[in-house]
């Protein structure tokens, strides 16, 4: 087991807060990653893994037990079943950025919207990543687990993740364990091979973002470049020059309500449709079945509303720090919750709980965190 020194979690989170651990590994195989974790399993010892960093509030507290930093690396380009596309097979320490940064290199289209997403590919899945219309949902084929109840490796398709909304069956939901407990080894993307020239914009969320009509052809650079720029701008790039840029990224996933709901809402309120099933079955067993077919009622979706405008609009503006306190929200969006400097892991958590509590007060809805809280209750 490939043991080092321990070394302050607030030096290997982005919000830079956490208390030092009793004991941590550096994997950087795989074959390290899969001895480390199954022998930990086998002492029954408390563990943590952590690539980037990113996605994570850990107590100020030391943590008793062995934190892993995965640190494999590397990406296999294998063929696809499907014309025009090629499968890539990237190891879960590997920076996505980076990641991005390749597929945009060599022309092949899918995450390039998803440029500047802090953390690891290993990370990608579990929480389904996405932005401005691109999820992870879209292009992974299958992911390589390591079952923590069996200590099994696997290699596990796509559709079998529970794949949604900033979730899948491998992620620590706040309060809960997750579906199917277990570490990405590595994942595997299809994507499609469009080259370094312009080609159309798929997707009208993408477009909108990026200031673009429906017959628009750009250029994948063009696009990670103008992502890279918007994310920027609201403090969602990693940047030690600037004071919003030590957070979880969003810290609350947006909600989602029913559309009887939404309509109770001012109507100012940014609502996004989420998509109905558009090809739902029904059932007729045959001993009742009078040789009518019902017919269906249009579907009515869900609505999928903006956690950063029901935070603002309860009182809690860009850059609000409670009185005293070294946590505040971002200068740039109210979605972040950000470490201003020297801050501990009670003062975001304090900062959270307010925000809960006034949107729960003001609109009735429950805000849900979207980084693992380690040993922090909201």
């Amino acid at each position: 087991m490939p043991k080092i020194a321990p070394i302050p979690l607030s030096e290997l989170t982005t919000l830079r807060v956490g208390g030092t651990p009793a004991r941590m590994v550096e994997a950087t195989t795989r074959d390290e990653l899969v001895e480390t974790l199954r022998a930990l399993w086998d002492d029954r010892e408390p563990w943590l893994v952590l690539g980037g960093g990113s996605n994570v509030l850990v107590a100020d507290e030391p943590f008793d037990g062995t934190v892993v930093l995965i640190r494999t690396q590397g990406v296999k380009r294998l063929p696809s079943p499907r014309e025009g596309f090629e499968r890539l097979r990237v190891q879960a320490g590997h920076e996505w950025d980076r990641l991005v940064a390749f597929t945009v290199d060599e022309g092949l289209a899918g995450i390039a919207a998803m440029s500047g997403i802090p953390g690891t590919a290993g990370a990608a899945p579990i929480q389904n990543i996405g932005a401005y219309g691109q999820e992870v949902v879209q292009t992974l084929v299958e992911v390589e687990l390591l079952d923590e109840s069996t200590g099994e490796v696997s290699v596990v398709p796509a559709a079998e993740l529970g794949l949604g909304l900033r979730t899948s069956v491998l992620k620590q939901h706040y309060g809960s364990v997750p579906v199917r407990p277990a570490v990405v080894l590595s994942i595997t993307l299809e994507l499609e091979r469009v080259g370094r020239g312009d080609v159309p914009v798929r997707g009208a969320q993408l477009r909108q973002a990026l200031g673009l009509d429906a017959s628009a052809a750009v250029s994948l650079a063009w696009i990670r470049e103008t992502v890279l720029r918007i994310r920027a701008g609201k403090g969602m790039v990693l940047d030690e020059t600037d004071a919003d840029t030590h957070s979880a990224g969003s810290f609350f996933q947006n909600p989602v309500v029913s559309a009887s709901f939404a309509r109770t809402l001012p109507d100012d309120c940014p609502r996004w449709p989420m998509a109905p099933d558009a090809d739902p079955v029904t059932v007729i067993p045959l001993g009742s079945w009078d040789g009518q077919v019902p017919v269906r009622r249009p579907a009515v979706p869900d609505v999928k509303l903006s956690a950063a405008w029901l935070i603002e609009h309860v009182g809690l503006r860009k850059g609000f720090r409670l009185p005293r306190s070294r946590a505040g929200l971002s200068t740039k969006h109210a979605l972040a919750l950000t470490n201003r400097g020297g801050a501990t892991a009670g003062e975001v958590a304090e900062l959270a709980r307010l925000a809960v509590q006034r949107v729960q007060s003001d609109f009735g809805i429950i805000l849900q965190p979207e980084p693992v809280l380690v040993g922090v209750e909201l």
